[in-house]
C-alpha cells in the first residue's frame, strides 16, 4: 500500500472513529423531525419514544427523555421538565458540552444556542423552526395556564416554546430563552408554524 493510499485510509478511519465517539457521548439534541401532529405528540410517553427512536437510529444506546412539562390533572400531578432529564453533564452530537448540571442548564452559563443546539445528526436547527416545544418556565418547571397543548395530547390549546438559537423578535426580555421564550399561536401544525415552530422537542439522556 502506497503512502498516499495509507494516508487516505487513516484519515477515513479517524473520521469514522471521531463520529462514533461523538455519538457515544451525545446526551442532548433537538429532534430533526416533529414528534407528532403539531402539539399532539402522544403525551410524555410518545415524546420520550420519539427521542429514543431518533437517538437509536444514529447509534446511541442511552436512555432518553423529552424536555417537556405537563400540568396537573385530576389523577396526575404536574411534571416539571427539569425533573425528568437526569443531572448532566450534557453533550451535543459534536461532543461539545452544553451544560454541566441542572442549575447550569437553567442558568445564564449554559452553552445552548444556534451553533450548539444541534439535532441528532449534528446539524443546525433552521431558524424558521427554532420554536421548540417545552411547556416550561425558564427554571424548567411547568408554565402556568394553557401552555402544554393539553399535556401534549391534542392540537387544541397553546404551547410554551423556547428559542433553540436564543434569537427572536417575539418574547421581549425572554426572546433569548432556550426553553421559555413565548406562547405559540396554537397547537395545530399551522398554528405552530405561524411563529416559527416545527413541532420539535429537546431530548436529553438521563444516564
Amino acid at each position: 500500500m502506497s503512502f498516499g493510499v495509507r494516508s487516505v485510509v487513516f484519515v477515513a478511519l479517524a473520521a469514522v472513529s471521531s463520529g462514533c465517539s461523538s455519538t457515544a457521548r451525545m446526551s442532548f439534541f433537538v429532534t430533526s423531525v416533529p414528534a407528532g401532529d403539531g402539539g399532539n405528540i402522544g403525551g410524555l410517553a410518545g415524546a420520550d419514544a420519539h427521542c429514543h427512536r431518533l437517538a437509536t437510529a444514529v447509534g446511541s444506546t442511552k436512555h432518553w427523555r423529552a424536555y417537556l412539562s405537563t400540568a396537573a390533572e385530576t389523577a396526575h400531578a404536574a411534571v416539571n421538565a427539569r425533573d425528568r432529564i437526569g443531572r448532566g453533564p450534557w453533550f451535543n452530537a459534536q461532543g461539545i458540552q452544553v451544560a454541566a448540571t441542572l442549575d447550569d442548564l437553567h442558568g445564564r452559563g449554559n452553552k445552548l444556542g444556534g451553533r450548539t443546539s444541534l439535532d441528532e445528526h449534528g446539524q443546525f436547527v433552521l431558524a424558521n423552526v427554532h420554536d421548540i416545544l417545552t411547556g416550561s418556565n425558564p427554571d424548567g418547571t411547568v408554565a402556568a395556564g394553557d401552555a402544554t397543548c393539553r399535556n401534549w395530547m391534542t392540537t387544541d390549546g397553546r404551547a410554551m416554546v423556547g428559542h433553540s438559537n436564543k434569537v427572536g423578535s417575539i418574547g421581549g426580555d425572554r426572546a433569548r430563552s432556550w426553553n421559555s421564550a413565548h406562547l405559540s399561536e396554537g397547537c395545530s401544525v399551522a398554528a405552530l408554524q405561524k411563529l416559527g415552530s416545527g413541532g420539535l422537542v429537546y431530548c436529553f439522556a438521563v444516564d
